[in-house]
This record gives structure tokens, sequence and C-alpha cells, in this order.
């Protein structure tokens, strides 16, 4: 199934935990309402996060904003359907995680850490991104999720794609004269990012692996 990250951020309220936040923070609990979401940001492009009971409702989001590297960890962990835990590092690159969770349920889990593809407006200044690495690890004192039926409870879904995948050449080529032709006179390039055309080829596959402790 192709994950629509565009989509996952139209649905739902935002809340900024913080402008600008320490790289390693602890929460004794965390819960995100049902469409709504929690963005973590700021400065620091890594962050260790220690939640001690996390609970998000149906199609929230847990967000990480320009971060580089991501270590989570959250000891009581409560999934009632779907949720979603997404990171970039605000260059079209997906996040690396290191996610250690113990569920106590788990409807669905989709942690997102794929490229984001370069925009086909000319607004963006990054090409399609590389998917991020992401290791997941659970407990097994807890639920078990399983990767096979989407439709089965205690799903887990990680993405780690290149960006790039969305388009194909024919669209980026027409956008790009379109672009160029509107340009100023004497500037043909203007209308571009940086006066950048950007490769249509995609970014790097990112990699995942699940383990139990």
């Amino acid at each position: 199934m192709k994950i629509n990250y565009s989509m996952l951020f139209v649905f739902g309220m935002i809340t900024f935990t913080a402008a600008a936040q320490d790289s390693i923070q602890h929460v004794s609990k965390l819960e995100i309402g049902r469409k709504k979401k929690e963005v973590f940001s700021g400065r620091d492009s890594t962050i260790t996060l220690h939640i001690d009971t996390l609970i998000m409702h149906d199609r929230a989001q847990l967000v990480f904003l320009g971060k580089k590297q991501v270590t989570l960890t959250a000891d009581h962990v409560v999934m009632d359907k779907r949720a979603y835990i997404f990171g970039t590092d605000g260059k079209n690159n997906g996040t690396d995680f290191d996610i250690d969770m113990r569920f106590s349920e788990l409807g669905a889990l989709y942690v997102l850490a794929g490229g984001q593809d370069a925009a086909n407006n000319g607004s963006r200044t990054y090409p399609n991104g590389d998917g991020g690495t992401v290791n997941m690890t659970y407990r097994k004192t807890g639920i078990i999720p399983q990767t096979e039926d989407r439709k089965a409870p205690h799903y887990l879904r990680i993405d780690t794609r290149a960006g790039g995948y969305g388009g194909t050449p024919q669209n980026e080529l027409r956008n790009i004269y379109g672009l160029i032709n509107s340009g100023p006179a004497g500037r043909p390039l203007g209308r571009l990012s940086q006066g950048t055309v950007y490769s249509g080829s995609t970014g790097t596959d990112g990699k995942s692996q699940i383990t139990a402790k």
C-alpha cells in the first residue's frame, strides 16, 4: 500500500510541543486525540524521547520535524486503532528511528520514514529524498505486532521507501517547461527553486528491522 504523506498532514489539529526543545526529554504521559497531532521540532537535529505512557487514538500522529535521528522509548503504549509516527529531516529525507515500545493495546501502527518527493511547483529547494533507517524493538511482555495482514489487529507497517516514485518524467518535464516559459525576461529559470532543475531520479530506499526483547 502506497503511503500518501501529504494527506497525513491535512487532517487534525497540530499541537507543537515546543518551539525549541532539548535533545533529551522525558514525558510521563502523552495522549494524542483522534485525528490530532503532537509535533516535536526545534533546532536540534536529533532527539531522545522517553515516554512512560503513550496513548494514541484513531489516526493520531506523533510527528518529528527537522530530525535526522530519533530515539523513542515508550513503556506503556495504547493504540486503539490506527496511529502514525512520522519523521523527516526537513530536506525530504526520512528520519532514522530507534524505537523501543511495549504495546498494551495495538490496533495498527504506521512508522513513516520514507523520503518525500521534490515539489512539482518549484518552491522546494531539495530533490527527491532518501528513506530513513528504522530499528523497531517490541517487548515480548506486551502485544506482539504482525506485519502480514493490515486488516487484522496488531498490524505494524514501516515505510522507508525513497522519494521520487510518485511523479512521472513526462509530468516533471511539462512542469519544468511551464516554469521556464513563465519566468521573467532575461531570467528564464527565475521561477525554479534557486534556479535549479533537479534530477527526476528517485532517492535511495531506506531499511528497517523488527526485533523482540
